[in-house]
């Protein structure tokens, strides 16, 4: 297709033709660059280009005014794609900040926005506290905020769209005295930013080095602060090369928008396994310490400690917790079959402990788990979530089907899970939809549906243990639910339980349950709820990094040598990083086979390696007190969750699904042998 929006200066304007093609004019583009002088306010010139007849550039960049640098730019590539090329050399000393801003040519009120594993259509669901159109439809962000360095424009009533990747090294980033206003960086950085604006009504890829932030700034969970614009010094003499690529493409909505731009960055930054040290045998033997001293065992329900815990001592807390950010029972489960397999009866008495507890004494009176428990404190939390009540269930129904393997029956669990789906069956909606947070007595606190899927795994489960067809009729009913008012609208929300926006869980979450009811049943529909998995992965992946973010030196994560590729962001308003996967690695095998689609096998691999590589044991602790206990809070970028910022953890973490998160990543296929029978 033909780049309808001919840059000035960026598109080369011979034999490029189309039907109601832009031709150029000043409008199409913005170029300026900021100039500091330290102690001083930044002058802003706006840049015009000037055609060059002879050399290896295309253009000449200039300001009205005498300037210290010298720009330059070359184009190439073809008609769907353009690299442009810019070359800065300074003539005297000088801090600078270059920018550039190109229209696409649609209506800015027709277009929904992506800027990948951040910023989804308008980023309506997120609160004013955080970035979105609430606030602001104009944003432009630092790259290492993103999964990938690249913003795209899609227009909703033409079915076009424009994007911006950039292309480097990401080698390099430097610490600046404030997070605000004018900085002055203390060294060279990698980092540019990228973004969208509206341009008197016309939608505009904004993009530019090194990185700012407008209108604001995203400093820590709901707290946007002014904006920020960062000046690198350029001594007499030196010079620094810029490359983006401009992309325009059709799309036939959102969802296809999104695939493409995935795919796109796949093949642009070939996202490669990390080489680490660690077998499958290692992670485990390391991590199984956090079983060993995480275990809780003089509470009415034995737990593991695993949440609210201070990185710098690693003790445990008064905390119990079934799922979410605790998953005691699915550690529990882990700890059992690792136990047994390798003949540790310390880990194997602690699971059977907790199992045995919880049947005692770990339900409400109508039957619901007590999934959170502060026994110093305020005890059972009153207010169920579908979300943690559906992996307590799913965490036994692994449990209850390994023992029954060995031998072994437990009745009594048995029938307190038929008890646990049954009420399942009766809070879920006409639609489909289970609401988010409830009680008791069944009286809704959050009717949000953003968590639904969850419950869609222990009911299929559910279905192939017990035999009862209702729990897979259940089943098919959520992911209907799914289907017309998450996949189909390219809106996934909610689903993690301590933000309100869009996130990654809600679309990983989606996967999976499209994938556990292709597993569950044969033809056609098999092959439909395959494809509602493979959509929704494309939205799951593209919170995931496919490039490594830079670390200045001093910040511990770029110390230790952290390769963010294959780590996934969290959501709009939690903008870190973490090891959340659980067995999406095993849906990503399973489409790549299902759907022929060898990117999902290949990344899945990336994930797998790169998510090992801050496994803490003695002499590479990586920050955290004791061995296994795997940290969370990754800030890999201008954010923290109240302390430390970039490069460190917040200091208090939830190893709890850490672990088993990790677990069940080298633990594959656990699903398909539960499902399937194999």
């Amino acid at each position: 297709m033909i780049l309808r929006n001919v840059l000035c200066g960026t598109l080369l304007l011979a034999g490029i033709a189309a039907v109601n093609a832009v031709e150029y004019t000043p409008e199409n583009v913005a170029a300026t660059i900021s100039l500091k002088v330290p102690g001083n306010d930044a002058v802003r010139y706006p840049l015009t280009f000037q055609t060059l007849q002879k050399g290896g550039f295309d253009y000449q960049l200039v300001a009205s005014d005498r300037l210290p640098v010298m720009i330059y730019q070359k184009v190439s590539g073809n008609e769907d794609i353009k690299r442009v090329t810019l070359f800065i050399v300074a003539t005297e000393d000088v801090y600078f900040n270059y920018g550039q801003q190109v229209k696409s040519g649609a209506s800015h009120g027709d277009c929904l926005f992506y800027m990948p594993g951040f910023w989804y259509r308008r980023n309506l669901r997120s609160p004013k506290e955080a970035p979105s159109f609430h606030t602001s439809d104009s944003w432009v962000v630092r790259e290492d905020r993103l999964s990938s360095p690249m913003t795209t424009i899609w227009d909703e009533k033409n079915g076009r769209s424009w994007s911006v990747a950039r292309i480097g090294d990401f080698e390099t980033d430097a610490l600046t005295t404030h997070k605000e206003g004018e900085v002055i960086l203390s060294g060279k950085t990698s980092v540019g930013y990228t973004g969208f604006e509206n341009s008197n009504g016309t939608a505009a890829l904004s993009f530019g080095f090194p990185y700012k932030e407008a209108p604001k700034t995203y400093i820590r969970k709901l707290t946007l602060a002014p904006s920020v614009e960062a000046f690198q010094f350029l001594g007499k003499g030196k010079s620094v090369t810029l490359t983006w690529e401009i992309r325009e493409a059709e799309a036939a909505d959102y969802s296809d928008c999104v695939k493409q731009a995935w795919e796109y960055c796949y093949d642009l930054y070939k996202p490669v396994p990390v080489e680490t040290p660690y077998t499958d045998e290692r992670m485990k033997e390391v991590m199984s310490n956090f079983f060993v001293e995480s275990f809780v065992g003089d509470t009415p329900t034995k737990y593991y400690s695993g949440v609210e815990i201070k990185t710098a001592t690693c003790d445990n807390m008064d905390v119990a917790e079934v799922g979410f950010v605790g998953r005691t029972l699915l550690n529990a489960f882990n700890a059992l079959e690792y136990g047994e397999s390798m003949r540790r009866t310390d880990l194997v008495t602690n699971a059977n402990a907790i199992f045995d507890s919880y049947l005692e004494h770990g339900f409400s009176e109508a039957g619901f788990l007590n999934e959170v428990v502060h026994y110093k404190r305020s005890g059972a939390d009153p207010v169920h979530s579908i979300r943690r009540q559906s992996e307590g269930v799913y965490a036994v129904l692994y449990y209850l089907d390994y023992e029954k393997r060995q031998g072994r029956r437990h009745p009594e669990w048995e029938e307190r899970l038929k008890g646990m789906l049954d009420k399942f069956l009766q809070i879920q909606n006409q639609d489909g939809s289970f609401p988010r947070k409830f009680k008791d007595d069944l009286s809704v606190i959050d009717k949000s549906g953003g968590s639904t899927p969850s419950a869609t795994l222990p009911l299929v489960m559910g279905y192939k243990y017990f035999k009862d067809k209702r729990y897979l009729e259940s089943a098919k009913r959520s992911v209907a639910y799914l289907e017309n008012e998450l996949i189909s609208k390219a809106d996934y929300f909610s689903s993690t339980l301590d933000a309100n926006c869009e996130d990654k869980e809600a679309s990983l979450y989606a996967s999976t349950a499209a994938y556990y009811l292709a597993l569950a049943t044969k033809g056609k529909e098999r092959a439909h709820y395959a494809e509602l998995a493979k959509k929704s992965a494309y939205f799951a992946l593209s919170w995931y990094y496919t490039w490594d973010v830079p670390f200045a030196p001093g910040q511990m994560l770029g110390d230790i040598g952290l390769k963010t590729r294959g780590w996934g962001n969290v959501s709009v308003e939690n903008n870190h990083i973490d090891v959340f996967v659980f067995d999406f690695a095993d849906v990503l095998r399973w489409l790549s086979k299902e759907c022929g689609e060898q990117r999902f096998a290949e990344f899945a691999e990336v994930i797998n390696t790169s998510m090992r590589q801050l496994l803490p044991y003695e002499g590479h602790m990586c920050g955290i007190a004791k061995e296994g206990f795997y940290p969370e809070v990754v800030q890999h970028t201008n954010w923290d969750y109240g302390k430390n910022g970039k490069g460190y953890y917040n200091d208090i973490f939830a190893p709890g699904w850490t672990v088993a998160s990790l677990w069940e990543l080298l633990s594959p296929g656990r699903a398909e042998k539960f499902i399937e029978g194999r």
